[in-house]
């Protein structure tokens, strides 16, 4: 059996590639084959060699690894010293030919456990190169990634301060418990309010397999982060719960993939300002008193509200910063500035809209990749507001675009044609 892990949200509504020993003999054909059937694959890695690892003996011979306190070459890891060029050339060279054999991007683990006492290349304070050595290794894995495929995303566990130039960091190891899946959505904020602009976590824990309830509520919650990703202890794969369980989960995933439009032009925003995806209420409301408080729900960007089910229940209290707001699933209207004791519909999970948005929607497709971006739906969540605003921002180009709508006979009209009539939109009212 092959686990494959995609690194981002690359969930297939059917899996067509047929898994043959005989096409995995060759390492090399295996990856460009995956890369050809739609697969990005993700490696996993890190940068403590063991000595059973046939590039330890490589990297204490060239100098490429931390000394010890007394000048030493290491006995146990071999921990590679990134504050050498030398050494960093050398180890993303190892990746590059990984990535030019097909895959898609790495799991960058560890980082953290660099020598506080160690000898280091550039002779610096170890205390000094310790704190640095996430910034150089998630620096020396985008650079090679970027150089081979021209995407430099990396999946990074480690960080510290100009890592946000190098996204995406996830959460770590998380436990398969509702408190566990309260803290990472209660870091991930805090680690936006860090000026990281995207951030991940592994959905429904890692330790153990994840209870049913559990992952598909976390999996709500993951779908509306910047990036998702289902890892941890198998099984993961969602036709191993059961066909009720991948039911569920495919219409939870679906939601994402209808939602790329608005992401995608969200994290370009996000991009653009330095704001990260997912925030804290207070971030847009700094002057309700009570957003400050709230550690258990978020912004999607600056139009769709998310509160997760938390723990197992039909619905949760939820708070709603001042204004206007729409249930995303219901369609009702609900005043801002108090707090609802809310029901949730068909998928685990509470999402409202804020009055006055425009959020583009996408037709589903089998992956990202695939998504029709000349074809999209327009939902208008407009109560009360005689207008309504979003942003488009199409893969080709790369650029914002504002979109403005008008209230016309029954329904909106768009204002103009920002896109030049490169996307065929359909007006659909929400609200």
């Amino acid at each position: 059996m092959i686990h494959l892990d995609t690194g981002w949200t690359e969930v297939p509504h059917r899996c067509d590639f047929e898994f043959s020993p005989s096409r995995f003999e060759d390492p090399q054909k295996m990856h460009s084959d995956l890369k050809e059937d739609g697969f990005r694959v993700s490696l996993w890695q890190l940068p403590y060699l063991n000595p059973k690892n046939e590039l330890h003996q490589e990297a204490v011979e060239k100098g490429y690894a931390v000394l010890s306190a007394y000048g030493k070459p290491p006995v146990d890891d071999a921990v590679i010293d990134l504050s050498n060029p030398e050494a960093v050339r050398w180890y993303q060279g190892k990746l590059g030919r990984l990535l030019e054999k097909g895959v898609g991007i790495f799991t960058a683990d560890f980082g953290e456990a660099a020598p506080l006492t160690g000898i280091y290349h550039q002779r610096a304070s170890s205390f000094l190169e310790h704190n640095l050595y996430p910034l150089r290794y998630n620096k020396a894995v985008a650079e090679a990634t970027g150089a081979t495929t021209g995407n430099g995303t990396i999946y990074a566990r480690s960080a510290w301060a100009g890592s946000q130039r190098y996204p995406i960091h996830w959460g770590g190891d998380a436990e398969i418990t509702n408190g566990a899946m309260v803290g990472t959505l209660r870091g991930g904020l805090s680690l936006g309010l860090c000026g990281f602009s995207f951030w991940s976590h592994f959905i429904g824990g890692f330790s153990q397999k994840s209870p049913e309830n559990l992952y598909l509520r976390w999996l709500a919650f993951g779908v509306l982060s910047s990036h998702s990703r289902c890892h941890g202890a198998p099984p993961t794969e969602p036709w191993e719960y059961g066909e009720g369980f991948t039911t569920a989960f495919r219409r939870i995933v679906e939601l994402r993939y209808q939602l790329m439009p608005y992401i995608y032009a969200q994290a370009a925003l996000a991009s653009r300002e330095g704001h990260p995806m997912l925030r804290a209420l207070f971030f847009e409301y700094p002057g309700d008193p009570t957003s400050w408080l709230i550690e258990d729900q978020y912004l999607l960007g600056t139009d769709i509200l998310v509160a997760p089910l938390m723990e197992e229940a039909p619905g949760r209290d939820v708070y709603l910063p001042p204004g206007s707001w729409i249930d995303y699933q219901g369609g009702e209207n609900y005043e801002g500035g108090r707090w609802h004791s809310m029901r949730v519909g068909e998928l685990p999970v509470v999402i409202f809209v804020r009055d006055g948005a425009a959020i583009p929607h996408a037709d589903l497709a089998q992956s990202t990749g695939e998504i029709d971006w000349r074809s999209l739906e327009l939902r208008v969540f407009c109560a009360r507001a005689e207008a309504a605003e979003g942003l488009i921002c199409l893969p080709e180009d790369g650029e914002l675009h504002a979109l403005r709508l008008e209230r016309a006979n029954d329904g909106f009209a768009l204002e103009g044609d920002a896109l030049k009539g490169r996307v065929a939109w359909r007006v659909v009212s929400s609200a």
